[in-house]
């Protein structure tokens, strides 16, 4: 279950990288060309690190530095269409993917559970 946990983690946030990057340099970027808005990469890899090594302590803060972008994803969804939308609706889904898969697995890792 454990390895579950990891597995969802690490694939969410790797796909939640390059989905910001890929939105807002060439998908459906808010000015033609791409825009500086793709910097908001740049948290998130910040733990990736942690996550892809098992520390329990970055799978903690990570579940809520996650919540940014699923706030960001909400907004969003909600007011633009097109491309911009149904991106946005795969960064919640990713973000709650990530977020789930950050709370699992710091809940099985906690040393009380073992």
């Amino acid at each position: 279950m454990i390895r579950c946990f990891y597995l969802g983690a690490c694939s969410s946030l790797i796909a939640l990288i390059f989905l910001c990057l890929a939105w807002e340099l060439r998908l459906a970027p808010v000015v033609p060309g791409g825009t500086w808005l793709a910097l908001k990469c740049l948290p998130l890899l910040a733990p990736l690190f942690g996550i892809l090594n098992g520390r329990r302590y970055t799978y903690q803060w990570a579940s809520m530095l996650i919540l940014l972008y699923l706030a960001e994803g909400i907004v969003r969804a909600t007011t633009e269409g097109g491309t911009g939308q149904v991106l946005a609706i795969a960064e919640i889904c990713l973000a709650l993917i990530f977020f789930c898969s950050c709370v699992g697995y710091a809940r099985l890792t906690r040393p009380t559970a073992r």
